[in-house]
């Protein structure tokens, strides 16, 4: 018996979703899964997981809805979090340089060619 096959509880261990509990739903290779729950849907290492006793049959690669129903049912609530509507960033208002007046060099008087050229 393996200890990560689809349908298995775990717990992450790891990373940002740490401490939340997770569905295996795709076994990738012999290093990642494919889990689903309290988690983000993710590629995940095992040794980043603590697998549980639990096991559910569900299908491979289940959609999220299913995986919902299925913790519903294990009295454990899923919080949705809903994506942010897209809104246009607010523009930057540019610093307005002060206009500086051209300036203008007096002009010299131009020097006398010297008298004696060279020859």
């Amino acid at each position: 018996m393996k200890m990560f096959e689809i349908g298995r509880f775990c717990i992450k261990i790891a990373g940002r979703d740490a401490g939340k509990r997770c569905l295996v739903i795709d076994v990738m290779d012999g290093h990642n899964v494919m889990i689903d729950g309290e988690t983000r849907r993710r590629k995940c290492n095992l040794r980043h997981l603590e697998p549980l006793d639990k096991m559910v049959e569900i299908n491979k690669n289940a959609p999220h809805t299913e995986i919902i129903r299925v913790f519903k049912e294990m009295g454990i609530g899923l919080v949705e979090t809903k994506a942010k509507k897209k809104t246009e960033r607010p523009k930057r208002a540019r610093k307005e340089k002060p206009l500086k007046q051209p300036v203008s060099k007096e002009k010299t008087a131009k020097k006398p060619e010297s008298a004696v050229k060279k020859e």
